[in-house]
């Protein structure tokens, strides 16, 4: 498809009289990785799950394809089968087995029969390199195994976007490695994703652009190598010191 597979206008959120968004532009082309940094409460968070249509919006458009999602006129739910989000918790249904977390959407949403979402899932846990806990149940995981199961789960459908919204701030130090490593995979494999993250090094690595947000608006937006290492506002240079501990090259 031509164009951008995302693409937000003037988009504005507000909670109540607090304004969280201030007015988003932003495109995401077909195979590139952007990663959101910026403060807690810098509206990360809520960028992406607007994005998902998990929260309404105030102004704006927000195009996926080229068609309008945010729309009131347009099937959100169909809007949303063609995006993958993972949230910061892992949010996976403690009662189902993992294969049958990573398959419950496609079989009940997308209408799969049993057997091709169950062979899909299978060949998705080997992926991110569990295809021996498909029968396990989340709480026998740890927290990076059970990070990698919601990773799984937002691929079964094969999303047009991968939406990753911090993805390992609730895992320990130790763990953050494999969820960034699988992360990484997807990126060279050539996913579309917005991603946000408090892991510089690893957004340097990985990121096509990166987007400093501050105040609800995008104020530096550029490749990882000029944002993270010759950014060009002073609250982008205050934030990097900030989380790294260091100057910016």
């Amino acid at each position: 498809m031509s164009g951008p597979v995302l693409s937000i206008r003037g988009l504005v959120k507000n909670y109540g009289d607090r304004l969280i968004l201030t007015g988003i532009d932003l495109d995401v082309d077909e195979h590139q990785v952007v990663v959101l940094i910026g403060a807690s409460g810098s509206g990360k968070s809520t960028l992406l799950r607007c994005v998902d249509l998990l929260e309404d919006i105030d102004d704006g458009q927000i195009f996926l394809d080229g068609q309008d999602i945010s729309d009131p006129r347009v099937d959100g739910d169909a809007s949303r089968q063609k995006i993958g989000m993972v949230f910061q918790q892992f949010n996976l249904f403690p009662h189902m087995s993992v294969l049958d977390n990573v398959t419950l959407a496609p079989r009940v949403v997308h209408r799969r029969n049993r057997k091709d979402a169950e062979d899909r899932g299978r060949d998705l846990l080997a992926r991110v390199g569990l295809a021996d806990k498909a029968d396990a149940y989340p709480d026998k995981l740890s927290g990076g195994q059970q990070q990698r199961v919601a990773i799984a789960r937002a691929l079964a459908y094969d999303p047009r976007l991968l939406l990753l919204d911090e993805v390992t701030s609730a895992l320990d130090p130790e763990l953050v490695g494999e969820v960034l490593d699988l992360v990484a995979e997807l990126a060279a494999g050539g996913r579309t994703i917005v991603m946000s993250t408090h892991e510089m090094g690893f957004a340097r690595e990985v990121a096509d652009t990166v987007c400093f947000l501050d105040g609800g608006n995008i104020l530096e937006s550029g490749s990882a190598e000029q944002v993270l290492g010759d950014p060009q506002q002073d609250r982008t240079r205050k934030f990097l010191r900030r989380v790294t501990g260091a100057g910016c090259d």
